[in-house]
């Protein structure tokens, strides 16, 4: 086990192609080690060289509604009201606590039930939850 520390590109994709061989390693053995060494290593790289930002707020909200197939009249009825919705989707109105407090529950367009949630939750609840998300 030769581990060296991650500078360039090339040792990255080494690192990666050594952790593809390592992925069936048990944990405690030599090769298991190995594999948690080494993605400590390409972790701490990733967040140095390939930084990922938070989403836009209100595209995301948009590429969620598309995902569940939902309109702005579903929304509306998560957000109180119509004018809200399009201030929000028209970037007149910025994202607030107020928006992001949880309504009571509602159903799904779908007719299938489900908690009504934040607007902030639903924004980002296909996104990872990482320190990069901080809302005022």
């Amino acid at each position: 086990m030769t581990i060296a520390p991650i500078k360039t590109a090339r040792d990255y994709d080494h690192a990666l192609g050594r952790i593809e061989q390592l992925m069936e390693a048990k944990p405690g053995t030599k090769a298991g080690d190995e594999l948690d060494v080494l993605t400590t290593l390409v972790e701490a790289y990733e967040a140095k060289h390939h930084v990922i930002c938070p989403p836009d707020p209100v595209e995301a909200i948009k590429f969620r509604m598309d995902q569940l197939g939902m309109t702005r009249k579903d929304l509306e009825t998560l957000l109180g009201g119509r004018g809200r919705v399009s201030e929000i989707l028209t970037r007149k109105r910025n994202l607030s606590r107020d928006d992001s407090s949880t309504p009571p529950p509602v159903a799904h367009p779908s007719g299938k039930p489900y908690r009504r949630r934040s607007l902030v939750t639903f924004y980002l609840s296909k996104w990872p939850r990482t320190t990069l998300f901080r809302f005022p």
